[in-house]
């Protein structure tokens, strides 16, 4: 026996936990599988894609001390737990290179494929630095910039996210040449300048997994490999190689600044979003004195407009963004202020909070 009688719950929460990097349809047939091993007291279930490698571990309270391995399609095995009966218990058995999984009278028999094929990534951590920080400080971080990096950009350094560990902070920038989001947190210690550029897919399972808690995460950083640990969770992720834009150059200095009621400002870029152009999405941010009018119409000729009381006095300002983007920026901040920071109608509008101190998020103009 391979599993026996347990409640589906042991098998169902760390599955889930490695099962976001797993794909249906892959190119080699095993990485559509999740290596389950048990040793004594514990079963340890790994997923890879050969860019990441997820592994949780959870105790057993199996008396078997054999040490035993399977492939099994993870997804399928994800489906089948998820659907039984809530307080199921289920038994795993081996035979004929299947994995019979029984549960009360159900019975279902999933393929295996050979454990010692299953492509585990060598460590490649040589001499790696560490940085201990909460699993809070580090999820907010990574939340505050995620939804600005590329998908599938040619440029395959987009597709990421920059981590740079300077001193006593460690800072993450998100670009897609559209948009740019930065923020940056205190850690203990004082590090040499590092960067590092960690894969989407990495980044979103790091979101996906960290705690709100003060519980620690530790990272473990060299120029070909990061490994995250933290909650019984191991994250093992190339890096991307690549040179990464000059975020520094991007983040303009304006001296045109307006502070308005974040939520406001929210709700109205919802509403005229509505009667915006389905292809490009396009608003227009029309400033005049003491009043700002978003503006935005489609192809069938329908238009919205929102007007907003505001403080400012400058000169007119007529200046065209994709609404997307905007409200991107606008619902991953906190507090009830956000400053908007202006140039002239040809340049990006840059996006701050009080909250936090170091948040930049800067949206180039379009043309509408």
């Amino acid at each position: 026996m391979f599993i026996k009688k347990t409640e589906k719950q042991t098998v169902l929460k760390p599955l889930q936990v490695v099962i976001g990097i797993v794909e249906r349809k892959q190119t080699l047939p095993i990485l559509s599988n999740v290596l389950i091993e048990k040793e004594a007291g514990k079963i340890r279930f790994t997923a890879t894609d050969l860019e990441i490698q997820i592994t949780t571990t959870v105790i057993s309270q199996d008396d078997d001390l054999a040490p035993l391995s399977i492939t099994v399609g993870g997804k399928k095995l994800q489906e089948i737990l998820r659907i039984l009966p809530d307080q199921s218990e289920i038994s795993i058995e081996i035979k004929d290179n299947k994995a019979q999984i029984k549960s009360n009278k159900s019975r279902f028999s999933l393929q295996t494929l050979p454990p010692q094929d299953f492509p585990k990534l060598s460590n490649q951590l040589l001499n790696p630095k560490k940085i201990l920080l909460t699993q809070k400080k580090l999820k907010a971080l990574l939340l505050s910039i995620q939804y600005a990096m590329a998908q599938q950009d040619v440029r395959y350094y987009l597709n990421g996210v920059l981590l740079i560990i300077e001193s006593n902070q460690l800072k993450a920038v998100a670009t897609d040449g559209h948009r740019l989001a930065y923020n940056a947190i205190g850690i203990e210690g004082n590090y040499e300048k590092h960067e590092i550029i960690l894969p989407r897919k990495a980044i979103i399972e790091l979101c996906k997994l960290l705690n709100d808690s003060e519980e620690a995460v530790e990272i473990e950083f060299s120029t070909q490999q990061v490994k995250a640990d933290f909650s019984g969770i191991t994250l093992i992720t190339k890096v991307i190689d690549g040179k990464f834009p000059d975020y520094e150059r991007v983040i303009p200095k304006y001296t045109n600044h307006l502070l308005m009621n974040r939520i406001q400002v929210q709700q109205a870029l919802q509403r005229a979003a509505i009667l915006s152009n389905e292809k490009f999405r396009g608003v227009r941010f029309v400033l005049t004195e003491k009043k700002l009018t978003i503006i935005s119409s489609n192809s069938e000729q329908e238009e919205a407009q929102e007007e907003i009381e505001i403080n400012y006095h400058g000169e007119a300002i007529d200046i065209g963004f994709n609404v997307n983007y905007l409200m991107d920026g606008l619902n991953n901040i906190e507090g009830e202020l956000a400053t908007f920071s202006f140039g002239d109608p040809n340049s990006s509008i840059l996006i701050t909070t009080s909250q936090i101190q170091e948040f930049r998020y800067v949206v180039m103009p379009m043309r509408i």
